[in-house]
């Protein structure tokens, strides 16, 4: 085992795929859900980026959830995809570490970003008169850095501890990326203490933001329900109601998965938990955004009228 240990410097991921036909069925869905992501999100950044009716900070948010999506699946797939393509499972330790600070800092952002989202809409229907004020462009971009940095802060300290302990045991992996509570199993130390480390971050980035995306969705469900408008109803309903399904659909596998102590965790769940929230919700989050949203609808087709106008423009006749 300690030769073993000392010629073998990475890690085997298992991964998603059986070897079956059912195997390459997950495969090609998942590719779809990967180029899907990629033109969503993409779509989203450069619609954003080229109507100025976008231009505000909902949608200034909404343009970093699409970047951050766009990265986070990126940081996830591609290795599965090739993995299963060249039948080569192996990821060396520093690759490793590389995954487990780009998971790590993307998923981190993601959830803080989530948060602030709702505090935008709690603000834009409770406080209306104090919009302009209260998510001021300065305001916004602090909000961007902050769920960037501590999104940072977090990934460090875990990718540092993850590339530190001693692996004495088998370097296979049971899941289909490195993550830190699969490669614990691995590890020859007792790691209790990082265990605990483990579950308060998840307090900090999972439970306390999902606590306040409930509480600023409960008064916005409220003002809304005082509303005299009809259609305003509607409206914010529809939005909101849109909203806290896409936080639910990422915070709740994300927290269940790591808020579990090790005895009750099974590999099985564990991938089949990390495919919502590191493969399904970047899929989800600008299709949901878009197709529920009038305002971007308008906005695409506003684009497509400019982009069309000038090709006839350029093919008149000088």
């Amino acid at each position: 085992m300690n030769n073993y240990n000392q010629t073998f410097t990475g890690f085997i991921l298992l991964g998603l795929f059986p070897s079956s036909q059912t195997g390459l069925f997950l495969f090609i869905l998942i590719v779809l859900i990967f180029l899907t992501a990629w033109i969503g999100n993409l779509s989203m950044i450069l619609l954003i980026l080229l109507d100025s009716h976008l231009h505000t900070p909902m949608y200034f948010l909404l343009s970093q959830l699409s970047f951050i999506d766009l990265n986070y699946i990126s940081t996830i797939v591609p290795k599965m995809v090739t993995d299963f393509l060249l039948g080569n499972k192996y990821i060396s330790f520093i690759e490793c570490g590389f995954q487990i600070f780009l998971f790590l800092t993307f998923g981190g952002a993601e959830t803080l970003l989530l948060a602030s989202m709702a505090y935008d809409r709690y603000v834009a229907i409770c406080f209306p008169l104090h919009y302009a004020t209260r998510m001021s462009k300065r305001v916004c971009v602090l909000m961007i850095i902050g769920s960037w940095v501590l999104g940072s802060i977090n990934s460090c300290a875990h990718t540092g501890y993850a590339l530190h302990i001693p692996y004495c045991r088998s370097r296979v992996i049971n899941h289909f990326f490195c993550d830190v509570p699969a490669m614990l199993t691995l590890a020859c130390m007792d790691t209790w203490v990082y265990e605990y480390t483990v579950f308060v971050s998840t307090i900090l980035f999972l439970v306390f933001p999902f606590i306040g995306i409930v509480c600023s969705y409960a008064h916005v469900f409220l003002a809304v329900y005082r509303m005299h408008s009809g259609a305003g109803k509607k409206k914010a309903y529809s939005t909101c109601s849109t909203h806290l399904t896409v936080v639910t659909f990422y915070y709740a596998p994300f927290a269940y998965t790591y808020l579990r102590p090790r005895f009750l965790r099974s590999p099985a769940e564990d991938k089949i938990l990390a495919v919502f929230y590191t493969v399904l919700t970047p899929m989800l989050n600008p299709i949901i955004y878009s197709l529920r949203n009038k305002e971007v609808m308008e906005a695409l087709r506003r684009v497509t009228h400019r982009i069309c106008f000038s090709k006839n423009i350029d093919k008149l006749p000088a």
